[in-house]
């Protein structure tokens, strides 16, 4: 039996095998819950974990320098629509994106995934093109954040890191910076005057799917490349794991005899969801995210983080390019 580590997240798609429900075949899994920051930093600066949520734009960078630790499987564990993580000060009355142009914004790491998919979106929808903008980047609450992988821009892109003794959200409060896109509230979000660019946010994130057919991928599930070159049925293996864990958790949602989340109409909700996101609104694979894998690349190279599209089979492993039937 294999011994691996896992770092995850503790959420419904992950849930399942981290209280056991769900086996990795072939392997014993000790498994680590955290923040992802916290995962992400540890698992690119010193590659920590066996299998290991991942940034997807990290990852990303990586792979197209050749120099990735993991190789991935299409487990894409987060995503998330990002017209909701534009905050900006009520009194300075920026309600559209236009606004943006010509201010400073903040964002924790240039490289987030969070914000690679909302300069593209600010510029695929908004005309908002990522030079009319002075990037300010850092932590969010904590000074001194330091980046996971250091970057080599290209491009005429200004970014400027902050001081060592500031933070995104102060910096928002104080009115040094205009804006901040994050995947977490600043911290003077809901007081202090910071509030939603798009405060009505669903509408307009649910206008966007049905226009691109675009759900923002986040996360990945990634494995230590030696550990792979070692085990090569290791990746089908974790990747038939995690969509048995999802399969589990999205069953639950539709429970009706004793709900499994605090929600009465959780059921309606879902059946809401599927209207407007399919049946299969949270899918695995690389033939049912290519369209969300093609913007991202599109996006990452416009920022100057990739110089190319990256082949799919640098970024996921090649037993898991092909199709199953799990």
């Amino acid at each position: 039996m294999l011994e691996l580590s896992l770092a995850c997240q503790d959420i419904d798609r992950t849930r399942p095998l981290i209280d056991g429900r769900v086996a990795v075949e072939g392997c014993r899994l000790n498994v680590l819950t955290a923040r992802p920051e916290e995962i992400f930093q540890r698992a690119f600066r010193h590659q920590e974990f066996d299998i290991s949520e991942l940034s997807l734009a990290t990852h990303l960078i990586t792979a197209a320098r050749g120099n990735s630790p993991y190789i991935a499987v299409p487990a894409f564990v987060s995503r998330a629509f990002r017209h909701s993580a534009i905050y900006v000060r009520k009194d300075t009355g920026m309600d559209q994106p236009a606004a943006l142009r010509g201010r400073a914004v903040g964002v924790p790491d240039f490289q987030q995934t969070a914000g690679v998919w909302a300069r593209g979106l600010l510029a695929d929808e908004y005309g908002l093109d990522r030079r009319d903008i002075l990037w300010r980047t850092g932590g969010l609450d904590q000074a001194a954040r330091a980046m996971r992988v250091p970057l080599d821009l290209k491009g005429d892109l200004r970014i400027e890191p902050i001081g060592p003794d500031q933070t995104l959200s102060q910096m928002l409060e104080d009115g040094e910076i205009d804006a901040v896109i994050t995947p977490r509230p600043p911290k003077g979000f809901g007081h202090n005057g910071v509030v939603r660019m798009f405060p009505d946010s669903r509408p307009v994130e649910e206008a966007y799917y049905q226009k691109t057919h675009l759900f923002p991928i986040m996360h990945v599930v990634g494995i230590r490349r030696a550990v792979v070159e070692q085990h090569p049925w290791l990746p089908v293996n974790v990747y038939a794991a995690f969509r048995q864990a999802r399969t589990i958790a999205m069953d639950e949602l539709t429970r009706v005899d004793s709900s499994a989340v605090a929600h009465p109409w959780i059921a309606e909700e879902i059946t809401r969801l599927k209207a407007v996101l399919g049946e299969d609104y949270w899918p695995y694979g690389i033939d049912q995210n290519r369209n969300e894998l093609d913007a991202l690349m599109r996006y990452a190279q416009a920022d100057g983080l990739i110089p190319a599209p990256v082949a799919l089979d640098q970024l996921f492993a090649a037993t898991t390019l092909d199709r199953f039937n799990f």
